[in-house]
């Protein structure tokens, strides 16, 4: 079952509002990730790098929960419990590219924000999540 993202809070997953996404791991303890992300529609997209504590746990279990504090009013957040429908390497360099230049300026992210030696040594993965629980203060 979807949740929506009310309207009031989407500018908090639009960027560049650092987020926080929490993962479980195999031994069911909870694994936090400080991330960038945008929305597609009622859609979260998130991007890492195939290997990672958080890409092996999503693999594992794709339930995930993200929580965007406003960076003006630490009491103004959402949080939204969802589950990632969606795991493609397809578009995830563009994907990483566009998040680079919304959080930091830099564009590529290769050669921009990261070093470009560092694109030949990673996989990056693009991760859709579908909202199943949406909590905003």
């Amino acid at each position: 079952m979807s949740a929506t993202i009310p309207d009031s809070h989407k500018d908090l997953l639009d960027g560049p509002v650092v987020v926080t996404v929490a993962t479980v791991m195999p031994n069911s303890q909870p694994q936090l990730s400080v991330v960038w992300c945008n929305r597609d529609g009622d859609h979260i997209l998130l991007n890492s790098a195939r290997g990672r504590q958080k890409d092996r746990n999503i693999a594992a279990n794709p339930r995930v929960t993200l929580l965007a504090v406003d960076p003006e009013d630490p009491y103004r957040f959402i949080e939204v419990r969802g589950e990632v429908v969606e795991i493609t390497e397809e578009g995830a360099v563009d994907h990483i590219s566009e998040l680079s230049r919304l959080y930091t300026g830099k564009y590529p992210y290769y050669g921009g924000f990261a070093p470009a030696e560092r694109q030949n040594k990673e996989t990056r993965v693009l991760y859709r999540i579908e909202p199943t629980r949406v909590r905003v203060e």
